[in-house]
């Protein structure tokens, strides 16, 4: 396997789809900075962060020129797919110059179900094994990209660019949708208008508020458990008030086990449980609203096929 992936090819000129991908949000995003320029907490950083993830890109386009091999391609598709941890905070700097929108949410919940799920989920399943089999499904979301990236990398290379175009692809849809929907999710929201509010239906507009206060209050700290402490972690360092809705934890999953299905049976029947448990501790660890998660699981569904048909669109128009 390592002698496979240092084996000098010959080398190509042309972009990755997920490289075409990443400048063209790069320049859709910089655009938007550019309009909101007076609006945003520090454009001018912001701009900055762009310039040297266009240049970093060329830069490694330029290293896979001179050493061309399986090992450059695949550092290429894992650099790209890692700016995934950059993009999702940046949303919140365009978000947060936008009315906030959890009170619509949390009304639209109580509407429909008569209560506030993300508040009873975990007091129904509150022993230690519920806690972390839910955040173990949680904890292993990124691990679940990975897996599928690489099976695709080392198992289908003719299918590696199809495959990695639609995970990012539609995780771009989402951050531009958070972009312009500014939810921030039970986690937020609730311990701001109080648990005792938000069970009784009572859901105040915060306005801007999270603009000046976007630390998260993490609903597990102090429980215990190993994968509870470490989704906690996770969420102390990297959460911010937004991209609650929909749901791209359990819409990229739904596509990663749509992609598992495709190429694997036995690869798809690994992930499925991990799925379900993903699904059911986004609510449970208050992350999202049920209705969040129901629409991550229909856009999941909706954006493979959509991402599907557009790669293949591109492809034979050459354009990746």
């Amino acid at each position: 396997m390592a002698i496979e992936l240092l084996k000098r090819t010959q080398p190509e000129t042309k972009f990755l789809a997920v490289e075409k991908l990443n400048l063209v949000y790069n320049l859709f995003t910089t655009l938007l900075i550019v309009v909101f320029f007076d609006r945003l907490n520090d454009p001018q950083s912001m701009l900055m962060g762009r310039f040297f993830i266009a240049a970093g890109t060329f830069i490694i386009i330029y290293i896979y020129t001179k050493f061309p091999s399986r090992a450059t391609v695949l550092l290429r598709i894992v650099a790209q797919m890692s700016l995934l941890s950059y993009w999702y905070p940046d949303t919140f700097e365009f978000n947060r110059i936008f009315p906030n929108l959890d009170h619509l949410f949390a009304s639209m919940e109580f509407d429909l179900f008569g209560c506030q799920p993300a508040l009873l989920f975990d007091r129904v399943c509150s022993g230690l094994w519920w806690r972390e089999a839910f955040n173990m499904g949680y904890w292993l979301y990124y691990p679940m990209i990975a897996t599928v990236s690489f099976y695709y990398f080392f198992r289908c290379p003719k299918e590696v660019e199809r495959c990695t175009f639609i995970i990012i692809a539609s995780f771009f849809i989402y951050y531009i949708i958070y972009i312009f929907v500014p939810v921030a999710g039970p986690q937020f929201y609730f311990p701001v208008i109080g648990e005792d509010a938000a069970a009784s239906g009572i859901y105040p507009e915060l306005g801007n508020y999270f603009n000046m206060h976007p630390e998260i209050s993490i609903a597990q700290e102090g429980k215990g458990g190993l994968f509870t402490d470490l989704v906690g972690m996770a969420q102390s360092t990297g959460e911010r008030p937004t991209a609650a809705f929909p749901s791209s934890h359990i819409g990229v999953s739904t596509i990663l086990i749509i992609l598992a299905f495709r190429v694997r049976k036995w690869l798809f029947a690994i992930l499925f449980p991990v799925f379900v448990l993903l699904c059911c501790a986004t609510v449970y660890i208050k992350a999202h609203y049920l209705v969040d998660a129901i629409a991550g699981l229909a856009t999941g569904v909706l954006f493979y096929y959509f991402t599907a048909w557009l790669y293949n669109r591109l492809n034979r128009e050459g354009v990746v």
